[in-house]
């Protein structure tokens, strides 16, 4: 046999070799990309910056009431007929499913706490939160008529406050 047709048959059976590894862990790892997906959508494509606030102001009853829906809509579209056995104890469906779906929000909000702590800076590009939070403007409009005549008086005022106490000298550790 030539020492060519030697190389082709090595390098198809180093082909092969490699396909067999990758097939392999990719049915290893197959089953696990669904949640790999999820924790990456809420580590990289959610401002967590933004959405603490939301959370802050009366959006959890939000994940409350949708974590909810998902346990009582997939307990009933897919019921375990005999339960879970987990350490000895029978775990009934919606029991399952609740910790399930607890995980998942769970993870969620690990996410969200290793962005805001800037874990995954170096790979996603999560936008920085405004510099100072009291800055806002307010615009209170006033129409008032008088004797026929019609007045507008807008009226624009920044509450800025200034919230460094550096005294000139740079902070030894930022907060806010």
């Amino acid at each position: 046999m030539s020492p060519l047709i030697n190389l082709v048959q090595s390098l198809g059976s180093l082909l092969q070799s490699v396909l067999d590894v990758v097939w392999a862990v990719l049915s290893l790892l197959g089953p696990w990309l669904p949640l790999v997906g999820w924790v990456a959508f809420w580590l990289c494509a959610v401002n967590w910056q933004r959405l603490r606030s939301v959370l802050g102001r009366g959006g959890w009853i939000g994940i409350v009431l949708l974590a909810s829906m998902a346990v009582l809509i997939w307990g009933n579209l897919s019921p375990s007929r005999d339960g879970v056995d987990l350490f000895g104890l029978k775990i009934s469906n919606f029991v399952e499913k609740t910790v399930y779906v607890s995980g998942l929000v769970s993870l969620m909000f690990l996410a969200g706490a290793l962005q805001l702590s800037g874990f995954c800076s170096q790979w996603c590009e999560v936008p920085a939160p405004p510099a100072d939070d009291h800055h806002h403007s307010h615009d209170h409009g006033h129409d008032h008529a008088h004797g026929g005549h019609d007045h507008d008086h807008s009226h624009d005022h920044d509450h800025s406050h200034d919230h460094s106490h550096d005294h000139g000298q740079a902070p030894a550790l930022a907060h806010h």
